[in-house]
């Protein structure tokens, strides 16, 4: 165990489109704070938690940081917003 702890929070979306997109809007809010990994946001469906879906691309970065893309995107991974 590593001693740290992950804080589920529910937010229900009708879609998977509009999950994502919400989730994109959370996680870059809550890049002020320091204990989040906004990159490393999944969603799943409210009947099947057992599959994710990145919301960010999986990849990492220089120095641990994850690309803010989608995880579908075209060409070279990036720390710049690409969400729109």
């Amino acid at each position: 165990m590593t001693g740290r702890f992950v804080i589920h929070l529910p937010v229900v979306a009708n879609d998977l489109l509009s999950a994502q997109r919400l989730a994109r809007v959370v996680a870059h809010w809550t890049h002020v704070l320091p204990q989040t990994d906004p990159g490393g946001t999944t969603i799943s469906a409210e009947d099947d938690q057992n599959v994710h879906h990145w919301v960010f691309c999986d990849r990492l970065l220089t120095g641990g940081r994850r690309c803010l893309l989608r995880p579908d995107h075209d060409g070279e991974c990036s720390r710049r917003r690409g969400w729109r």
